[in-house]
């Protein structure tokens, strides 16, 4: 189990970025690898306050932190850092601007050109209630970047390797004095790798990725709900320096449907019966997702009763159960009726009056019997 973010950095749930800022500044400063060298303990807790600053730094994951805590967040395809140098990597320009001027120690070494996995995609896409039935296979144009083939994303041309950078002496950074202090920042030349290259290769300019759109099949489950995030391992851009390529992320959204109303696995669909069906029953024709129903009406049913059609609603995500159809009763009055409708309803009218009358009657004679 995860610690809380906001524990880890001692800060309130309601802390401004700046407060999120300075409580990092403090925690890294004292547990900086370069402050306890072969110390392991320091080591994971400098990972985890910078973790925690990277997620509550960033307002998107932070808000779904707040939201849904570690499940969303590891649901979204965050997995937090695997290493120190992940974290220099990824707050380079943080350490250049709050370390540099306290003691004068940076990173004791250069950005490897060592493998690093590829960015991860995300991509939105519309469904219908049918579609969430059987699940549906679709077809996605994934605009992205791709390991150079030609290179096998290292950036170097056949034959050539990576440069030691003459400005930094291969250490990713350059330090300037001012009077007793030191500051340090990424060498211009090589970015901060400690190499460069020299003699790029042709197909990719020495970047080490091309740009391509491919067109991809994706199996969508059935019973995904409005908000849910399918993973496609795999199929996000490619990764650098022979790195596995990142992941793509599918979020559906459900389109309103002109007829039911979804709550969970259950549809729900408003029924209008005549006033004689409804008195009397009878049966009547009700759409489905899969085609239309005959359900029979039973006498004397209410405006408001429910109907409960068991399996004709959608199945369940990753399971085999399926939910249920519900009819909500409405009854029709008309509005306009016939010399003869009328004489009917008025004789009908008269026959519940006497019904009542005699129901009142029968009563009031009870009680007085039990009071004598």
């Amino acid at each position: 189990m995860k610690k809380d973010y906001y524990d880890i950095l001692g800060v309130p749930r309601h802390a401004t970025q700046e407060e999120i800022k300075k409580a990092y500044r403090r925690l890294a400063l004292k547990y900086h690898p370069d402050r306890n060298p072969g110390d392991e303990k320091a080591a994971e807790r400098f990972k985890e306050i910078s973790e925690a600053y990277e997620v509550l730094s960033d307002p998107q994951k932070r808000a779904i932190y707040d939201a849904q805590g570690h499940r969303g967040l590891h649901d979204t395809g965050y997995r937090g850092f695997t290493d120190v140098e992940d974290i220099f990597s990824a707050f380079s320009d943080l350490f250049e601007e709050f370390l540099g001027g306290f003691g004068g120690f940076s990173r004791t070494r250069a950005r490897e050109r060592r493998p690093q996995k590829g960015a991860d995609l995300s991509y939105d896409i519309s469904l219908e209630l049918e579609d969430i039935l059987r699940g549906k296979e679709i077809e996605l144009q994934v605009e992205r970047n791709e390991t150079c083939k030609a290179c096998k994303g290292s950036g170097l041309a056949p034959g050539a390797s990576p440069q030691y950078c003459p400005t930094c002496k291969g250490r990713g950074y350059i330090v300037h004095s001012e009077g007793f202090f030191r500051l340090s920042t990424t060498c211009p030349t090589c970015k901060g790798l400690g190499t460069f290259i020299s003699d790029p290769c042709p197909q990719c300019k020495g970047t080490g990725k091309e740009h391509v759109v491919r067109t991809l099949k994706i199996k969508i489950p059935p019973g995904v709900d409005d908000g849910s995030v399918i993973r496609v391992p795999g199929e996000g851009e490619g990764g650098l320096y022979g790195g596995p390529p990142g992941d793509l992320y599918i979020r559906i959204h459900l389109r309103d449907h002109d007829i039911f109303q979804r709550q969970g696995k259950d549809l729900w669909l408003t029924v209008t019966v005549p006033v004689s069906e409804a008195i009397l029953g009878g049966e009547i024709e009700v759409p489905t997702l899969e085609g239309d129903l005959e359900v029979k009406i039973p006498p004397g049913i209410q405006p408001g009763e429910t109907l409960v059609l068991e399996g004709h609603g959608l199945p369940e995500y990753g399971g085999h159960r399926r939910g249920n159809l519900i009819l909500k009763i409405q009854v029709e009055i008309p509005k306009k009726i016939t010399k003869r409708q009328e004489e009917l309803i008025r004789e009908f009218g008269q026959i519940e009056a006497e019904k009542k009358k005699g129901l009142f009657k029968r009563l009031w004679n009870s009680m007085k019997q039990g009071n004598s």
